[in-house]
Parts: structure tokens; sequence; C-alpha cells
């Protein structure tokens, strides 16, 4: 995927640089094994790696690749910094050291995380155990160091923090543990629940790293049971509490709303005379003075696109449907809220900005139905599939409202964003239209199959709502 995504970056580099791209030059020279060698691709050149590099990648990818790889070598210095997340020379010049060490499990694509980096946090330690999602969190996040972000099952990682974390000193440990047992739609709902037996590692792992303080995320569903967590924090010697926190008061142009729970070290609360009901009160005072956005916002300023109509393209780049790397027309055009999650940086280039497959019968449905309205609408009974059901499916089909903050956006997606049908297009919303409602900036590129990104995306903590929880942390911890 990275070889493939190298050779698309290179052709639009050529394009914004007006310098084409030498499709005769695959030859493999002195200086092209040398800069293979620093991509990570050659780990000494002789012909055996040659050899494995052909057998690899198909011919005409492996063409592609070579003409890339001396493009890059002969333009150099007018390439800049465009290949910094992808050239790990680059990469190592982005390391950098920080006030405040931040640990991430259950990190996913790194939204908790990003809004820590905003503010100046250093994530000394991530780990997941999804492999899309730790290949997203190591592309995006070239500070890290690559032996920092492990892909593994948190119960293999407790008993080896010590190797993880070699005299460094931790002040937050951040994440969001997968809580399956506390979904709404689950009605036997308990602490112990077997699927929950990640809170309890969670738990564990703070205890073994002993933080100044702790913020663990996670669904709305779990609320009944917060004392319960409170209680297992205590014993840990941890003060803590929660508090349910929306989105879109955090300026995120979505309605989510998601359970925060806030910890802090007993010592280090009566030192510092700290209390989590401040924090949090901090937290929502801080909201009065953002500007809130609606999905209008988020969806301005990007290729208006079509839907395919034929199955199984959705890795193909097409000039209607959408690309996974494209140019940004609209560079420079923007509002507040685009302003708000680049921070005020001009992007070049739009990723995952692919529109999804629609059948015929979908494709009646999103030219039918008007804004906030769903399977419940006359307009579209004649057509829909689930009508004897509609007490149950009636939200499987939605319409966007562009004049409101979003719906929340769910993991679900991947399965077949029904339910985030485009407010003005015929169509469901694409990746990078997802992840600009989650407040993820527009060079964010989520890596893996298509319909992955989806779950990537859903799964997040929208980084603007990271942020904002961030900034009143470490005002405390200063």
């Amino acid at each position: 995927e990275k070889v493939n995504i190298y050779i698309k970056y290179l052709k639009l580099i050529s394009d914004n640089i007006n310098i084409k791209i030498d499709k005769n030059k695959t030859t493999i020279d002195k200086k092209t094994s040398s800069r293979l060698k620093e991509l990570n691709i050659f780990n000494s050149y002789n012909s055996r790696d040659k050899k494995l590099l052909r057998e690899v990648l198909e011919p005409n990818l492996f063409e592609n690749f070579i003409c890339a790889v001396n493009f890059n070598i002969l333009n150099k210095r007018k390439i800049g910094n465009y290949l910094e997340k992808i050239d790990p020379q680059k990469r190592k010049k982005k390391h950098y050291q920080r006030k405040h060490n931040v640990v991430d499990f259950f990190c996913g694509a790194g939204g908790l995380s990003y809004g820590f980096i905003q503010e100046n946090f250093k994530i000394v330690l991530a780990n997941d155990n999804d492999e899309e999602c730790i290949e997203t969190y190591k592309f995006n996040h070239p500070e890290i160091l690559p032996s920092k972000i492990i892909l593994d099952d948190i119960k293999k990682i407790i008993p080896n923090l010590k190797k993880y974390l070699i005299n460094k000193k931790v002040d937050v440990v951040i994440g969001g543990p997968p809580c399956q047992g506390f979904s709404n739609v689950n009605q036997q709902r308990i602490i112990n629940d077997p699927r929950n037996k990640l809170y309890k590692y969670f738990i564990q792992a703070v205890k073994k790293i002993n933080p100044k303080i702790v913020v663990m995320e996670n669904v709305k569903g779990m609320y009944p049971y917060a004392e319960q967590v409170k209680q297992d924090l205590k014993k840990i010697s941890y003060i803590s509490d929660y508090d349910l926190l929306v989105s879109d008061q955090f300026g995120v142009a979505q309605k989510r709303p998601r359970l925060f729970f806030i910890g802090i070290r007993e010592d280090f609360a009566k030192t510092k005379k700290i209390s989590v009901e401040r924090i949090f009160k901090d937290i929502k005072n801080n909201n009065k003075l953002v500007k809130k956005h609606i999905l209008k916002d988020a969806l301005k300023y990007i290729k208006p696109l079509i839907s395919p109509r034929v199955k199984n393209i959705t890795e193909v780049d097409d000039d209607k449907t959408g690309k996974k790397i494209a140019i940004n027309s609209f560079k420079g055009d923007e509002n507040s809220y685009l302003k708000l999650i680049n921070q005020n940086r001009k992007i070049d280039f739009i990723f995952n900005h692919k529109a999804r497959y629609a059948s015929n019968v979908n494709y009646e449905i999103f030219s039918k139905l008007g804004q906030g309205e769903d399977g419940t609408s006359k307009k579209i009974q004649h057509v829909f599939p689930y009508k004897h059901r509609n007490h149950i499916f009636k939200d499987k089909y939605f319409r966007l409202n562009e004049n409101k903050p979003s719906r929340t956006i769910t993991a679900h997606l991947r399965m077949d964003c029904l339910s985030h049908i485009h407010p003005t297009q015929v169509r469901t919303i694409t990746p990078r239209e997802a992840a600009r409602i989650q407040s993820f900036p527009d060079d964010y590129f989520f890596l893996g199959p298509y319909l992955k990104t989806y779950m990537q995306i859903g799964n997040a903590v929208p980084p603007i709502m990271a942020k904002h929880i961030a900034k009143v942390i470490k005002k405390y911890l200063n």
C-alpha cells in the first residue's frame, strides 16, 4: 500500500511542480539503490535485493515505483517537505522533546493522541491491537519513534512496560478501551461482562505506570456503571469523576456524546490542590467561548462526487467518483471550521475522498429523501426495502441536515453508510467527509482497505474535542 501511496504522491507532486516523471527511468543504479535503502526498501544493495523487489511487486508496479524514486532523486530540492510522512529520513527529523509525556492505550487511528499533541504533549508509547489503525497512526505521527507505536494485545504490553518506558516519567495515561458490554443496545450491561475485560487491563496499566493524571473515554452506555469505575480508580489511589461531554460544544461539526473519566493521583492532587471537578468545570467554561459549527461547515470546499454504479471499484481512482490521493483544488478557500481542524495550514492534498457504490434502489432513495428525513418518509415507501419493519429500520436510511451538527459518526459506517446520506449530493458521505466531521485535518491519511477507513474514523475521539481537554490538563500539570 505504501509503495502505491509513494507512486501516487510523486505523480501529484510532479503535476504540482510542473515537471513530468520520465517513464523510461526504470534502471536501479547506485543513486537509486541508495535512495531505496533510505526508504527502508533495501537493507544494503545487491542483486538479491533487486530480484526480491521485482518478485514482490508486479512488473507494472515495479517500473512505476522505480520511475518515481528516480524522479524523487532528480528533483529532491523542488519536492521539499512533501514526502515528510512517507520518507523515513524526513520522519527522523520530526522527533522532538516536550515537557509532558503521555501513554495512549487503545490508540486507534490516533484521534485522542492528536488532540494532546496539538497541545504540545509528547506521546512516548501508543498501543492498539488493530493492524490498520497502527499503520494509520504511524503514518500520521512521524514525530513518534516507530518502536514506540506497538501492535499487540494490551495484556502482553503490561508485563513489558518498563522495557517500553525506559527512563520515561509519564504524566498522563489516556485511552478508550472498547466496552461492547456497555452498548446502548445491550440490556445486560454489567461491569464484569467478559467483553469489558479490556477496561480492566487499562486499569492495570494505569496502576503500573502511576501517572499524575488519567483520561479515559467511553460510550455513554457506560454511564450507569460510572461509579464502579470511580471505585476501581480509587483502589489504585486515584480520585476521579466523570461527565458526559458532547463534541459540538467543542466546535466540532458533530453531535457526539461521550463519557469521559478523569482521574488524579491522590498525592499529586493533594500537593497541587487540584480537583477533578475543577478540571471539568474549566473544560465546560472554556467551551462557552468556542465558535459552534454545523455540517455545512465541514462539507464546504471539497470536490463534489458521484456514487460509483459498479461494484468493487472503491480502490480505483476516478475523477468523478473520487481518489485516494488528490490535489486539493480548494487550497486557500477555507471557512472557520477548516481553519480550525487544519490548524490554519494550507493543505496541498486531499486523502480518502472516494464515493461509495450505490445500488439502483439506494440511488433512488438518495435522490428522493429530503434533509433530515429517514425511512419513514412517504417519498420512498414505494422502494423502501424494510417498510414491513419500519419500527426497527427507520434509521437505516437518513439524509443528513447540513444546517445542524452531524449525527454521530460511528464504526458502523463500514457496513453500509446509509445512515449518513450526503445532504445535497446523491450519495453517502466519503471517508474524508466523515473525517472532517470528526475534526481530523485534511492531510490525516487513513491507510488500509476502503471500508476499514470508515471504522477507524468512527471509533476515534474527535481531535478538537481531545485538544480542549488536553489544554485544561496541561494548565494543571504546569
